[in-house]
């Protein structure tokens, strides 16, 4: 019987700005090891014995960054596990990402595959007792029990859903608690904390997706009949069109399946789960000086106590300070009180309301072919620093209102310029012209890095016109 853990990788991560952002979402941050939370998830899954392949459902704009993201960690797991993707064009909650793994793992591997659903933004640190957690809730699966994982509590904590349970039995689930009722919670015994994990067999999810939410599954089917597939060595991919997604009820699997069923099971266990939620718990996973401050990245601190500073470039200095939360991005500061860390998604869903790039992008954005980074810009006028992977090729395209300069910083690069060609090396450079069909393509052995001075009326990365991409965005 296979068992396919499948990773589920949305959501904006708005508690975790200003590193998380909507294109650049909270899987993908890094922590002190250089691994990402995305990473660390599908070693987890990877590593687990009899698995058939590793599954992934993630936003459609999301797919390439995510592949290069376990292509670096592929080494460690000690051999090629094959993958699929389940590619959503945009969020629709839970309740359709695994309705539509329970579809596409029953076409492929049969109705008793067992699935293994994890969060691509936690974090586990015991392995081996994920494992045995794993086991006991394989064997539950296949006897026909969706069964969830409870996470044994250690402390009143309000910032999850609770699972009241008797052994592997489920009595009820509890949404989140105020403080007095986790405190009622923990002391009776009986509780633990949703972690949003699951384990299933591909057949009883779905029959019991169509006893329980009918329309999701429905809505789904359609889904996945209409996708476009790619298949390939080891690989496999289902990309959903918009105008068929659009239609499936936005729903959490534990709304629309498991506060319903009378086959839901839980295993309690003791993992080293924790869901990432705040600055706060990933400051804590840093370790602390004699003042209890917590640093990554460089800073100079001085009678200062109680402070986590995060900084990817430049020196940070505090002086005087309390109980702090610093977060220096290129372009983005995050100055918090410590006790109000869980209130930062309203300075996320401010920007996102006011349409301000700070939410969505970075100055380093990351593309199929490699990366782009802003170095400045103003009226008129836009300084990009372009990275090309070896073999990486920008789409056939044209721009209606800007034209743009290209310098060769070093590497290889051919460039088509409406009908004519031409390579350059490091130190040469080219001119494309406003309404120019051109493509940029590296055809050396190493990353191709350029700068690009962009010039015009209008610079927004929305004045692209694409006649040919080998990614599939034309």
């Amino acid at each position: 019987m296979s068992l396919i853990p499948t990773i589920l990788c949305g959501g904006a991560g708005s508690r975790l700005w200003p590193v998380s952002r909507e294109l650049h979402p909270k899987p993908f941050i890094r922590l002190s090891d250089g691994e990402s939370l995305l990473q660390k998830a599908f070693l987890r899954g990877a590593r687990l014995p009899g698995v058939a392949e590793v599954m992934t459902v993630t936003n459609r704009d999301l797919f390439f960054k995510t592949e290069d993201e376990y292509r670096a960690v592929a080494g460690e797991i000690g051999g090629a596990v094959a993958s699929s993707f389940i590619l959503e064009p945009f969020g629709r909650n839970t309740a359709a990402a695994i309705a539509a793994t329970a579809l596409r793992v029953a076409e492929t591997h049969g109705d008793d595959a067992v699935i293994l659903v994890l969060a691509a933004d936690h974090l586990i640190w015991d392995q081996d007792a994920f494992g045995e957690a794993v086991d006991a809730a394989t064997e539950l699966a296949r006897n026909g029990k969706l069964v969830t994982f409870g996470i044994q509590p250690d402390g009143p904590e309000t910032g999850y859903g609770y699972i009241e349970a008797e052994g592997s039995e489920v009595r009820r689930f509890v949404e989140k608690p105020s403080l007095e009722k986790a405190r009622e919670y923990l002391d009776s015994g009986n509780y633990l904390w949703n972690s949003g994990m699951f384990c299933f067999a591909a057949g009883t999810m779905l029959r019991e997706l169509e006893a329980h939410a009918p329309e999701v599954l429905t809505a789904t089917r359609r889904c996945v009949d209409g996708a476009r597939k790619a298949e390939g060595d080891g690989f496999s991919q289902v990309e959903f069109a918009p105008e068929d997604f659009d239609r499936v009820p936005d729903d959490s699997i534990d709304y629309a399946v498991m506060e319903k069923t009378k086959n839901a099971a839980v295993v309690a266990c003791d993992i080293g789960w924790s869901d990432i939620g705040s600055w706060l718990a990933l400051g804590d996973l840093s370790e602390a000086d004699g003042d209890n401050n917590r640093v990554e990245g460089e800073a100079l601190i001085h009678d200062s106590h109680n402070c986590y500073i995060r900084t990817d470039q430049r020196l940070v200095g505090a002086l005087g300070l309390e109980n702090l939360i610093i977060v220096d991005t290129p372009d983005a500061l995050l100055v918090a009180d410590k006790r109000r860390t869980q209130e930062v998604k309203h300075l996320y869903s401010e920007l996102k309301g006011l349409g301000h790039d700070a939410h969505r992008l970075h100055r380093t954005v990351h593309r199929p072919w490699g990366a782009y980074t802003v170095l400045d810009e103003g009226e008129r006028f836009k300084i990009k620093r372009i990275e090309v992977k070896p073999g990486g090729q920008l789409s056939l395209q044209k721009h209606h209102h800007r034209s743009e300069h290209w310098v060769v910083v070093s590497g290889a690069a051919k460039v088509v310029n409406e009908t004519s060609e031409i390579e350059l090396q490091t130190n040469e450079s080219t001119y494309i012209p406003a309404g120019h069909k051109h493509r940029l393509e590296n055809v050396g052995v190493v990353d191709l890095v350029m700068i690009e001075v962009q010039s015009g009326e209008y610079l927004g990365e929305d004045d692209i016109i694409r006649f040919d991409d080998i990614y599939g965005r034309s």
